[in-house]
Parts: C-alpha cells; structure tokens; sequence
C-alpha cells in the first residue's frame, strides 16, 4: 500500500472540489481545473473538508495507481490556491526572448524565429531578455511549456549555452587540450 495515498488531501477555505463519476473538478482563487481518473482502479470521496483516495478492488493496477491519483489531487489543490513556478535561463551570445501577445518569440541562434504559442492558464513574464518565468495553476501546463521551451535548444555541455530550467544540474565538459 502507498504511504503517500493513505494520506487525505486537505481542502483548504475558499477551494471547492466536487466527485462526479472519476471526474475530480478543483475550483479555486486561481482557476479551475477537472481530471478524470478510472473509477475502475481508484474510490475517491469527498469528506467533511478532505478528499479521501482508495484503491477500489485488490488488483495490482488499483494498489499503484491510488498514490498516483491522490498526488495528482494534492497538485490540483495546491494549484488553484498558490499556483506553480518555472524558471528558465537563456545563455549564449545573441539569445533572447520576447512575449507578444499569447506567443513567446525566441531567438536563438537559428536562421529564424521560434513563436511558441502559450496555452490557456499559463502566464510568461520576460526580464532582461533572457530570464523567462512561467506561472500558471496547472502543474502539468506549466511544465510541459517549460519543457517544450527548453527542447528548441538544450544547454550543451561544453559553454553551457542554450535554456535551463533553473535549478536542473548541467555536468559541463572540459574543451580540447592543446597538445
């Protein structure tokens, strides 16, 4: 059995969370979101002011996938009353980004621009051109942007130029020797 599942989601003031046949919706100061999840494998119930996840028989799918389901849930909380931060880094000479409107335009070092468009409840903020900050209430929204955004160019290991997600470690190379 999870450790982790055992464990109820508290549902603090102000947030609401509703139960309606594997669909978990969690409105919130910050937004709403919904998700569904197989009613086959996990029980979920709304208690007083906690959710309670269950596995919902014996099988080996439900006693793995009931952490899983209530980790999720606590996400879905936590979200829409503080929301979630990414942090990305820009290196290298000529690298920059810019916000236009709902599109990210990045430029780096390619013969063309990169417009990568934000989705819906995800906020970017640009600071000195290279310094990018996604927020949002979705944690998967927020890191797959953030992930998407580092895959146009990944920080090479020998000048560590390219996108970072802040706080990722990056194992740097030692160049040629002259000999």
């Amino acid at each position: 059995m999870s450790r982790i599942g055992k464990l109820p989601v508290a549902i603090p003031d102000k947030v609401t969370v509703t139960v309606d046949n594997g669909a978990v919706t969690v409105a919130g100061p910050k937004g709403k979101i919904t998700k569904t999840f197989s009613t086959a494998d996990v029980a979920i119930a709304v208690e007083g002011n906690e959710v309670i996840v269950k596995p919902a028989n014996d099988g080996r799918l439900a006693k793995a996938m009931f952490g899983t389901a209530r980790s999720i849930i606590n996400g879905m909380v936590e979200g829409v009353t503080k929301g979630f931060t990414k942090q990305l880094l820009i290196s290298g000479t000529g690298f920059r980004a810019a916000v236009q409107g709902k599109v990210l335009n990045l430029n780096l070092g390619f013969s063309h621009d990169i417009k990568q468009a934000i989705p819906e409840g995800v906020n970017v903020v640009v600071t000195d051109n290279t310094k990018v900050e996604v927020t949002g209430y979705d944690k998967q929204a927020v890191g797959q942007f953030a992930a998407q955004v580092k895959k146009y160019y990944p920080v090479e290991p020998y000048k560590a130029k390219g996108v970072t997600i802040v706080g990722e470690y990056v194992r740097r190379k030692e160049g040629k020797k002259a000999g």
